[in-house]
């Protein structure tokens, strides 16, 4: 919670709360003080009173009604009531040192904030899953980082499907899906069949012939085939030109990628050219916090990351990270990846407790987010060995560079580049010992 202060939270169920100070002390400190993994958390709630006048009010006063009529001052909030994080303090407490107070900001319906960000997603999910129910969750499901339950949706979905188009759509999500969980050659296969039914099925310049490209392209480059990701990508851009306006976000998130290819073969100028001009589209056409905003500031540091720009690969990634922290759900893959951009820079900077610190909260969140063999675990344990390696602490290095080894042998493709540095990163520590 603490890396979420100034972002949003709500909570997924009917909450109840009291006025009565020392009721919620006591209900805090009940847990904390019994189990030792437990925290304690007393919520104090701001409440204005012209939200309530301008929005549906979510609460209600229960306490005459409630089970401890007249004993508790009870207040329900009902599910989903959307709050602002403010300040985050520790109490000092007689009865145990692990209870806290959250200062939270009741959010109205007239949020313009929240509600800008909410109708972009909305829309967003309206057209790329336009069929309401199973095809809808699932694709939010992809949005909030959760692939392998939407994979298990989109293949159901796919053996109902009854038209070419329904085909073609099922397989590219599936495609999405699999790629998010680092099963990239299931992921190839997936977007492939998508992109040859819709060869047959549509006009030569049609926008989902372009997606398609775009799909089978982000697979490659995560697979370390540049040349065949750039192509894809390249062909991908060719047919967007055509089909959409010249600042549609999907031609930002084309020269995004083109730029990430770039920066992966080490063409570091090229890159920075794709990704600012992504990011000049993105800035016209999305609110100002949303996620792919995140990425695009996130691509302009890892350039400048590369090119030994610290300060400003530094900003760049910091603005990322406030932008994800407020639009995504606080364990998402997304904001691992922010956490482990920032530490790559503070270890390029020779602060190796700050990167340490860095990587460790990004491997806690992949942890939580992805399969156990994901490719960016071994990317976590990869940096986290170096780091150890910079500090002199050797056994700790080696122990984390063989986890990344072993589990990138399992999940890569035998040719890519990232097996053959892991283990040269392994021998080089090996040879310290």
């Amino acid at each position: 919670m603490k890396q979420t202060k100034g972002g949003l939270m709500s909570f997924n169920n009917f909450l109840s709360t009291s006025e009565n100070h020392q009721v919620s002390v006591k209900f805090a400190r009940e847990g904390a003080s019994k189990n030792p993994s437990m925290i304690g958390i007393l919520f104090i709630m701001t409440i204005d009173p012209d939200v309530c006048t301008k929005s549906k009010i979510p609460f209600a006063d229960v306490s005459q009604v409630g089970f401890f009529e007249g004993q508790e001052a009870e207040i329900l909030f009902t599910t989903h009531t959307i709050f602002r994080i403010d300040t985050i303090q520790q109490i000092h407490d007689d009865h145990t040192d692990r209870l806290w107070k959250v200062h939270l900001t009741l959010v109205g319906n007239d949020n313009h904030e929240l509600n800008t960000l909410t109708a972009h997603v909305r829309n967003d999910v309206n057209l790329k899953a336009p069929i309401r129910g199973w095809s809808q969750l699932a694709f939010i499901l992809l949005k909030v980082g959760e692939p392998a339950k939407a994979k298990k949706l989109y293949k159901i979905l796919l053996q109902k499907a009854s038209s070419d188009k329904e085909r073609s759509d099922y397989n590219q999500k599936l495609g999405w899906a699999y790629n998010d969980m680092g099963e990239y050659s299931k992921a190839l296969s997936s977007h492939k069949q998508s992109l040859e039914i819709r060869k047959i099925a549509l006009p030569p310049n049609h926008p989902d012939l372009a997606s398609s490209y775009n799909g089978i392209g982000l697979v490659y480059d995560n697979m370390g085939e540049y040349s065949n990701a750039l192509s894809s990508y390249e062909r991908s851009l060719e047919i967007w030109k055509i089909a959409l306006p010249p600042n549609h976000p999907d031609l930002a998130g084309s020269y995004n990628n083109i730029g990430m290819v770039y920066n992966n073969m080490g063409e570091y100028s090229k890159a920075l050219s794709s990704y600012e001009r992504s990011h000049e589209i993105r800035k016209i056409a999305l609110p100002p916090n949303h996620p792919d905003l995140a990425g695009s500031y996130n691509n302009i540091g890892l350039v400048y990351d590369n090119m030994g720009e610290y300060s400003k690969a530094l900003s760049s990634y910091e603005r990322s990270l406030e932008i994800k922290k407020i639009a995504l759900p606080p364990n998402h893959p997304d904001l691992a990846k922010s956490y482990n951009n920032i530490g790559v820079v503070y270890d390029n900077m020779g602060e190796y407790s700050k990167a340490l610190s860095s990587y460790e909260r990004s491997l806690e969140i992949r942890k939580i987010a992805l399969p156990p063999n994901h490719p960016l675990l071994a990317s976590s344990y990869n940096n986290i060995g170096l780091v150890y390696n910079n500090m002199g602490e050797y056994s700790k290095a080696l122990s984390f560079l063989e986890k990344a080894h072993e589990i990138d042998r399992e999940t890569l493709p035998p040719n890519h580049p990232h097996i053959a540095q892991s283990k040269r990163n392994i021998e080089g520590v090996k040879k310290k010992m």
